[in-house]
């Protein structure tokens, strides 16, 4: 028989609640740093990605308009710790621009997906995390870390079947969304590693 996935998985989103703290797992003055953090941390480290948010912030350029019209080589340099750097400032304008020109909000969901999609490297990863802090959907981000977690906690990872899941688990609550990502963040940072996966909550208690 096959296992009730959506119970399986409140009861990992309740395990992680009460393990791990999650407060400050992600520091940013808005939701639009949130953004751009998701696109710098893709193939690097979180430390890469503080060096080259603090740069951005230094300039003023935490903001759609602001970072839209920011030089192609100026905006490479400022984010060069955080590597691929032509790759993602080619991206991060792309999506500042489409900000500055759009009110996400009041775009349906699935349109203002599929817009978001057809950007330059933006997947459904960083889709989501767009989705879900700037325009205010529950969405389930199905990033590196939630793949491992899952995984271990025996929770199918098709993206799309997962929307529907987290939804049901979640009760379509945006604010629960937000702290489930949150929380599979700040414990895939603690314990996704050799030397600390034996501790892992999830692995205990679920896998």
């Amino acid at each position: 028989m096959r296992r009730d996935e959506a119970a399986l998985l409140k009861k990992l989103y309740e395990l992680l609640d009460d393990g791990t703290g999650w407060e400050e797992w992600w520091p940013a003055d808005s939701d639009f740093e949130r953004v751009v953090g998701s696109i710098l941390i893709q193939r690097t480290r979180w430390e890469n990605v503080d060096r080259a948010i603090a740069a951005l912030n230094k300039e003023g350029l935490l903001t759609p308009r602001a970072l839209a019209s920011c030089p192609s080589g100026r905006l490479e340099e400022l984010i060069r710790p955080a590597g691929f750097y032509r790759q993602k400032a080619a991206r991060l304008r792309a999506v500042a621009g489409y900000f500055s020109r759009s009110g996400a909000g009041s775009i349906p969901t699935e349109k203002l997906r599929e817009e978001l999609l057809s950007l330059p490297g933006v997947g459904n990863e960083t889709a989501d995390v767009i989705m879900l802090y700037v325009a205010g959907r529950p969405r389930f981000v199905l990033d590196a870390y939630a793949k491992r977690i899952l995984k271990c906690a025996g929770i199918m990872d098709d993206h799309d079947e997962l929307q529907a899941l987290a939804r049901k688990a979640l009760c379509d609550d945006l604010e629960a969304h937000r702290r489930c990502h949150a929380l599979i963040v700040e414990h895939g940072k603690r314990y996704c590693n050799k030397n600390e996966c034996e501790m892992c909550l999830v692995k205990r208690y679920l896998g």
